[in-house]
């Protein structure tokens, strides 16, 4: 994802957050950019095996991400900036 943040954003910012959430007993990892933001016919499969619009990739990263995340009891998850500008991806794993 981070890799992801810094190939798609030529120009602008790219923060990441880390938290530890006392009351569930979870970390939760914010990557935020201000690059293009994710293609919306994308976004329903972005999880999925092979669906990229990127020139470079197989369309596999997210896939094998949400899958390791996944297996250890976490979730991630990733939507457009409300501004138009960017993407943002929250990682959440139990402690």
């Amino acid at each position: 994802m981070v890799n992801n943040a810094i190939k798609f954003t030529k120009q602008g910012t790219i923060t990441i957050i880390l938290k530890r959430e006392y009351k569930t007993n979870q970390a939760a990892v914010t990557i935020k950019d201000s690059g293009p933001g994710i293609d919306p016919e994308i976004i329903p499969h972005l999880f999925s095996k092979f669906k990229t619009k990127s020139e470079k990739g197989l369309g596999l990263g997210l896939y094998i991400s949400k899958n390791i995340v996944e297996a250890h009891g976490g979730k991630i998850e990733a939507y457009n900036n409300p501004n138009s500008k960017g993407a943002t991806f929250i990682v959440t794993l139990p402690l």
